[in-house]
């Protein structure tokens, strides 16, 4: 296997909706086009989703396994050997210690918020919660600012409670320059507000098709981040081609 550091081409993309999202066509289009170069393509998922889904996911065999993955909004760092995925401890103890085992203390404080419900996923190092924007009264925001943490709503229906300064962007460079992984050989793709961070890194970027208007607003003055027309997987093929991130590409793109 390439190491991650030679490959030509890495994508770091979210899956709802990004890699996921678009017609089933247009993702075999994609999947087949990295399964048939994964010495050549570097495939991480940087996603909200936890190792177990992801896991599950893969198992089906159409979705190809990531070589590695972001997971829980940035707080999960892990590689997938012998589809299973294993947490990359080094990568993690910064994300350990801003977080300072504070998930009791969380969940204590936002009990019974206005507009909150508790997810039952049991994450590391975060607290989630369903959000309903016609409920909240944002006075979660405020409690969970003095704790220390982070507070990042998204998809207007997600409320995340993150270590301070952790999120997927910071996490993905952390995880580049481990790797040696050139920045300017490397594309994130997202569709929704919790992937804003990725596009702030300075790495070009996808903002698919179909993304939520908020992302739309908040990336349209960063120049590297391109505001796809196709939606979905469709969307990540024409990145790919729109900055010339592989030279097999343009045998898929539209």
């Amino acid at each position: 296997m390439t190491p991650a550091g030679q490959k030509t081409f890495t994508l770091a993309t979210d899956l709802d909706g990004t890699f996921l999202g678009g017609t089933e066509d247009d993702r075999r289009t994609l999947y087949d086009w990295i399964e048939a170069r994964r010495d050549s393509v570097g495939l991480v998922f940087v996603s909200g989703r936890d190792p177990m889904f992801i896991e599950s996911l893969c198992s089906d065999g159409f979705v190809p396994w990531p070589d590695y993955v972001i997971g829980d909004v940035g707080t999960t760092v892990a590689e997938v050997r012998e589809r299973k995925i294993h947490v990359i401890e080094p990568l993690e103890e910064q994300i350990a210690e801003l977080w300072g085992g504070r998930g009791d203390a969380v969940r204590a404080t936002l009990d019974g918020a206005a507009g909150l419900t508790l997810q039952p996923t049991p994450f590391r190092y975060r607290v989630s919660y369903d959000y309903d924007p016609h409920a909240y009264d944002g006075v979660a925001e405020g409690r969970v600012r003095e704790m220390g943490l982070d507070v990042l709503i998204s998809d207007n229906r997600f409320f995340d409670v993150l270590p301070p300064g952790v999120s997927k962007g910071p996490t993905l460079l952390r995880f580049l320059d481990h790797f040696g992984i050139a920045h300017g050989r490397t594309l994130v793709a997202g569709d929704t507000l919790n992937d804003l961070s990725m596009f702030q890194t300075g790495l070009q970027g996808a903002v698919v098709g179909g993304s939520e208007q908020p992302l739309l607003d908040a990336t349209r003055d960063i120049q590297t981040a391109r505001h796809c027309a196709a939606i979905g997987a469709a969307g990540i093929i024409e990145a790919i081609a729109a900055f010339d991130l592989h030279p097999e590409v343009h045998e898929v793109a539209a």
